[in-house]
Formats: structure tokens, C-alpha cells, sequence
């Protein structure tokens, strides 16, 4: 085989995807992003029914610093309102104490204890 049989052979293959309707890895792209956007505008809109200015003011500077904690913090807010165990708008106080509890949960799995024993 020589390599304009190759890229013959390749070339039809890829046809054969294409009219069978095989998605383009650009097209599964740009469907997860548009998707992932989707997903981010919905949590920002439940976010704004859920807490005041001030606490969602408070959450984006979070999410600057810690992104990953913003998110989790996201999350818990979400699954609280849902279940209806959390005061509509979430205040700034309220929001702190929140923020507080699940900073110290996370804190006191990651902690770790170092002993020195000595002979």
C-alpha cells in the first residue's frame, strides 16, 4: 500500500461517517458547552432567587479565591432550597453562618494530626 492508497482509504471512511451522521468531535464540543452554559445560566438564575445582593455578592468573591469551594457551597444552597429546609432570600448573616459550617466541615476531614513519639 502506498500512501496515496492510505489517504484514499481514510478519505472514504470519513465519508461513510459523515453520511451515516456520525457527530463531528467539534460538533460533540460545541454541544457540551452549550450545555455546560445552559447548566450555568439556570444555577446563576436559582442563585439569584436564593440569596440577597449582598450574599451573592459575598459568593463571587468566593468563587475568585476557592472556585471549587464556591461550587460545593452552590450545590448545598441548591439542594437546601429544594428540600425547603433554608430561609428564601438567604440573608447575608445567615449566609456567613452557612459558610462557616460548611467551611469547617470541609477543614475537619482534610485536618490531619501529626505525633511525635520520642525514644
Amino acid at each position: 500500500m502506498d500512501i496515496e492508497e492510505i489517504k484514499r482509504q481514510k478519505m472514504m471512511e470519513l465519508q461513510q461517517q459523515q453520511a451515516q451522521g456520525a457527530p463531528n468531535p467539534e460538533e460533540i464540543q460545541q454541544q457540551q458547552e452549550q450545555e455546560r452554559a445552559a447548566y450555568e445560566a439556570q444555577k446563576k438564575q436559582i442563585m439569584k432567587k436564593i440569596l440577597s445582593e449582598e450574599a451573592r455578592h459575598r459568593l463571587s468573591n468566593i468563587k475568585m479565591v476557592k472556585p471549587e469551594f464556591a461550587e460545593q457551597v452552590e450545590m448545598q444552597l441548591i439542594q437546601l432550597a429544594q428540600s425547603g429546609r433554608l430561609p428564601i432570600p438567604v440573608s447575608d448573616e445567615y449566609f456567613k453562618t452557612l459558610l462557616d459550617q460548611l467551611y469547617t466541615m470541609g477543614s475537619a476531614k482534610k485536618k490531619r494530626d501529626i505525633k511525635f513519639v520520642r525514644k
